[in-house]
């Protein structure tokens, strides 16, 4: 059965974006069929993470207005087949969308692939709501700092009140260094989001090189973050997958 997952996080600068465009990518070359949305209208990024930028001609807004179809509006990668990426329109919209048709198109993309990952904007504003009214599972990005954590809290309340424990944890960016110095770890984390962990993954200046050459992590890279990515990709589908230690 198909599941749709909005990846979300309290506050911006987590790297989520990131996280959504490594593990829709693992997930695809896994093989699964994914559709990856980005929801962060007028400020997108998902296309630069997914190595498809400039190629989407049609934004999610099209396909919800009428004025393409799904399959129009989704671009294919190139280089792995069975990952779609719908955009997000470049400026802001007069009004909110209804979520009854982000409902229905979410629906119609369950037809065609088995994950649709929906790249939420940080925060709790109406782009979070309308991938949070579409959404099956949820996925909370957080670094370790303390205010990412504090605004993790407040987004896992909005979330759990439609989702209940559908939601796990990700800790992005982890510098195990600079844990020790700050005296906190993972547990820590958990405990203070209160979620359970899907995965955790090292800080690794390779995804940002990835993102400036335009081409998806994973094809680059077979280690730190991608190995993170692959297992977290792996977990959502069901598989037992240890931790990746960080050194």
């Amino acid at each position: 059965m198909a599941t749709a997952i909005v990846v979300t996080s309290g506050k911006g600068g987590t790297g989520k974006t990131s996280v959504t465009g490594g593990v829709a990518a693992c997930l695809a070359m896994l093989g699964s069929h994914v559709l990856c949305i980005d929801m962060d209208i007028s400020l997108r990024n998902l296309d630069l993470s997914l190595g498809l930028s400039d190629r989407a001609l049609m934004d999610f807004t099209d396909v919800l207005s009428g004025r393409c179809t799904l399959a129009r509006g989704a671009v294919s990668h190139p280089d792995i087949p069975k990952l779609s990426l719908l955009t997000a329109p470049l400026s802001p919209l007069p009004t909110p969308l209804p979520e009854a048709q982000m409902r229905a198109m979410i629906q119609e993309a369950k037809a065609q692939f088995d994950y649709i990952l929906m790249d939420s904007p940080a925060g709790l504003g109406d782009g979070f709501q309308l991938a949070l009214s579409a959404a099956d599972r949820a996925i909370v990005v957080s670094t370790t700092d303390v205010s990412s954590l504090r605004d993790a809290q407040r987004t896992v309340a909005a979330l759990t009140s439609i989702l209940g424990p559908r939601i796990h944890l990700v800790m992005n960016r982890v510098q195990p260094k600079l844990m020790q110095r700050l005296h906190t770890t993972i547990d820590d984390a958990m405990d203070t989001t209160g979620l359970p962990l899907l995965g955790v993954i090292p800080e690794d200046q390779s995804v940002m090189l990835a993102a400036n050459a335009g081409k998806a992590l994973i094809l680059l890279s077979q280690k730190g973050a991608a190995t993170a990515y692959r297992n977290i990709a792996r977990r959502l589908m069901g598989q037992s997958v240890p931790l990746m230690k960080i050194r």
